[in-house]
């Protein structure tokens, strides 16, 4: 009797923290279209609402997770450019529609979810129950010791492969991942059961990434597969977006990497530090020889949860530096124009990663094809933010009839040809909405920052920051 009446009292407590996910709570979000005399912040507002719409209205049905495009492509992904950069076959045969989820857009929605609370786009409670739906989906999905895949499939849990040498765990997507499910555990910090269930839900699937399975000789490995183990051979090397994988595989509190392999593979990389003058200004990290830099999601997916403001490593780089300068060479190659595209100017530069109408392409100036991605210049807010507002104006007021749409901007468009790719991506909105954030409260920073494990994780590594001292 005492066995039923246990059994029963759990089933109760259980049905209280796991609401059926009707969306009952679901509050539209209704587009909007160009809205004369804005101010800078009201502008910054309607731009970070709309791009909001992307993870909000188009999230999918039955997972809840990031989609990873609003189109359907056959192999154009962010793998072909690894694929040609680093010489690996290319496997990217796979059709990726609207029942692929970003694993790392995911996370970068989850952050997104979080500000949209704060700024009263939707209630907690719809918050909350599309986050249930996340959690619940990704307690029951497949996982290589924990670790995720780079693409999921949001009806079945399963991984959507490259290819043979990429059908298991992504380290640097999961990294993305557990920013944004840390940052909603802090968060949702209430007493209610489902807020209660939820952070022991997190806490559960945190504790359970062995991240250190994928550290081997010296080496931290971008991925790892049951039928080809570690034969990718892809080591996580700098300098690129790739940190925060770092940070976060250090901070774990049951299976942290050691800060050995963060000196052996990530700063030991010959393309680490840089000493080249670019436009003017010579950027900390990123030694692209004689080329000029590298895309500017290297400066952004990481710092949507670590503050760049005040954190150095122990050789005395400053990260805000290091953002900003890598941001201002940028703009500075593209008011250059030395290819001579129309439409290149101080109101019009980022090169990134993103569709153009060759495909997916990791666009930077020494890849430069005349397109132009939106979440290059916003998501580079908390750098430039006077300069990044002069695009955001020009993007908004001059463009908006070609590149605004239901989600926001659109995710590359070609200022030379008048193309515009009519598409938009997981990994290119999220950043919009939480740098932008960062930009204005630093509302996200904090909450990560102050994460006892993230700031364990860093001391681990030898860095230094001022919410150490809070």
């Amino acid at each position: 009797m005492k066995r039923l009446i246990f059994f029963l009292s759990m089933v109760l407590v259980l049905a209280s923290c796991s609401p059926k996910t009707t969306d009952k709570h679901f509050i539209p979000i209704k587009p909007v279209g160009i809205i004369q005399g804005l101010s800078d912040d009201e502008l910054l507002e309607t731009v970070q609402r709309q791009t909001f719409r992307f993870f909000w209205e188009f999230g999918h049905p039955v997972s809840g997770l990031a989609r990873e495009r609003t189109n359907t492509v056959k192999g154009a992904t962010y793998w072909d450019y690894i694929n040609e950069a680093y010489d690996i076959p290319n496997f990217s045969e796979h059709t990726y529609g609207p029942e692929s989820c970003a694993i790392g857009g995911s996370g970068f929605g989850i952050m997104a979810l979080c500000v949209a609370v704060e700024r009263g786009w939707i209630t907690k409670e719809a918050a909350l129950e599309r986050l249930h739906k996340i959690v619940e989906f990704l307690m029951q999905a497949e996982t290589f010791h924990g670790v995720f895949p780079h693409f999921m499939n949001g009806d079945t849990g399963k991984p959507v492969t490259f290819g043979r040498l990429d059908e298991g765990g992504d380290l640097v997507e999961t990294s993305y991942l557990f920013m944004g499910l840390l940052t909603a555990r802090a968060y949702f910090n209430g007493d209610s059961p489902l807020e209660v269930y939820l952070r022991d839900k997190i806490t559960h699937m945190w504790e359970t990434v062995n991240w250190a399975w994928y550290e081997k000789d010296g080496l931290l490995y971008w991925h790892w597969c049951p039928n080809q183990g570690y034969d990718m051979n892809f080591p996580i090397v700098g300098w690129n977006e790739c940190l925060i994988t770092y940070i976060v595989a250090a901070s774990s509190p049951t299976h942290p990497i050691s800060k050995d392999v963060y000196e052996s593979c990530w700063k030991m990389s010959p393309s680490y530090r840089n000493t080249t003058e670019r436009y003017g200004y010579t950027i900390p990290l990123g030694d692209w020889g004689e080329a000029l830099a590298g895309p500017l999601f290297f400066e952004q997916y990481t710092f949507q949860g670590i503050d760049p403001n005040g954190l150095y490593d122990e050789e005395g780089v400053h990260y805000y530096e290091q953002g900003r300068l890598h941001t201002l060479s940028q703009r500075a190659y593209c008011i250059a124009n030395p290819k001579g595209y129309k439409g290149y100017g101080e109101n019009c530069w980022g090169l990134t990663a993103g569709d153009s109408n060759k495909g997916y392409v990791a666009h930077d100036p020494n890849c430069d094809y005349g397109v132009i991605q939106p979440t290059a210049a916003l998501s580079s807010m908390p750098y430039t933010p006077v300069e990044t507002m002069e695009v955001i104006r020009h993007f908004y007021y001059d463009l908006g009839d070609q590149i605004w749409g239901e989600y926001g901007f659109v995710d590359g468009f070609n200022p030379d040809t008048g193309w515009a790719s009519n598409t938009w991506l997981a990994i290119d909105e999220g950043p919009i909405i939480n740098m932008i954030e960062n930009y204005r409260t630093g509302m996200l920073w904090k909450i990560f920052m102050n994460l006892p494990e993230i700031q364990n994780g860093l001391a681990r590594l030898g860095f230094t920051h001022p919410y150490s001292e809070k």
